[in-house]
């Protein structure tokens, strides 16, 4: 069985609801990067009393997508190069780590779904016309399989947690269409066969390329959104 991230446990709280459904909206940019966070606003459109939203707020701060600037409140936080420079150089060790540990530590019928997301995701999208390639949140993102197949609850809570829906926030604007999407997809279908000969370091070093070959399309296409 898949293991699974305590990020994906279903909501308990409205705190929980309502922590996903603002996690959604800033990912996808339906609450635009570095806006205002106004609570009375978030509250009244998520029907939501002040206490659990602003505890989900400082769920959304520890998660990175949220940050408070002195005597500004709170903001959506701003897609920027520097920023993603850095994060992304996170993301090249940890997730490169996470495929040498994969090699190790899935078994081949949780190799065998990850291959099978793959076709689906060919099967359902444009890829290969370089036109789209969204991956849902979760088990439907081929980068999350591949870190809970890490086996290493660290390492997930890293990316999973802490990290995650930050990197989709440049990834679903800036990263899921355009032509690098055929490419991207061919490399993913490389690193699972790496891994699934039991070849970790080229599966690190594919990952690696495949997110630095990520990140300076998304610094082209930030540079050219500021220009």
């Amino acid at each position: 069985m898949t293991m699974q991230s305590p990020i994906w446990r279903m909501p308990v709280t409205a705190a929980d609801r309502v922590l996903l459904e603002i996690q959604r909206a800033i990912v996808e940019g339906d609450i635009p990067a570095g806006s205002k966070i106004s609570e009375p606003e978030l509250a009244r459109r998520f029907d939501l009393s002040r206490a659990p939203l602003r505890e989900a707020l400082a769920r959304l701060e520890r998660c990175h997508l949220i940050e408070r600037i002195p005597n500004a409140g709170a903001r959506v936080v701003t897609l920027s190069k520097e920023g993603l420079i850095s994060l992304y150089q996170l993301r090249e060790e940890l997730e490169g780590l996470a495929c040498r540990l994969a090699a190790e530590q899935m078994t081949d019928a949780e190799i065998a779904e990850v291959r099978a997301l793959l076709d689906q995701h060919l099967s359902t999208q444009r890829v290969r016309e370089g036109e789209s390639y969204y991956q849902e949140a979760g088990d439907l993102d081929f980068h999350y399989r591949i870190i809970l197949g890490s086996k290493n609850p660290y390492l997930i809570n890293i990316l999973c947690d802490e990290l995650y829906f930050l990197v989709r926030m440049y990834r679903v604007q800036l990263g899921m269409n355009g032509p690098r999407v055929s490419r991207a997809f061919d490399e993913h279908k490389a690193i699972i066969h790496a891994i699934a000969n039991r070849d970790g370091e080229l599966a690190d070093l594919l990952m690696r390329r495949h997110i630095g070959a990520s990140r300076r399309n998304i610094e082209l296409q930030l540079t050219g959104n500021q220009a």
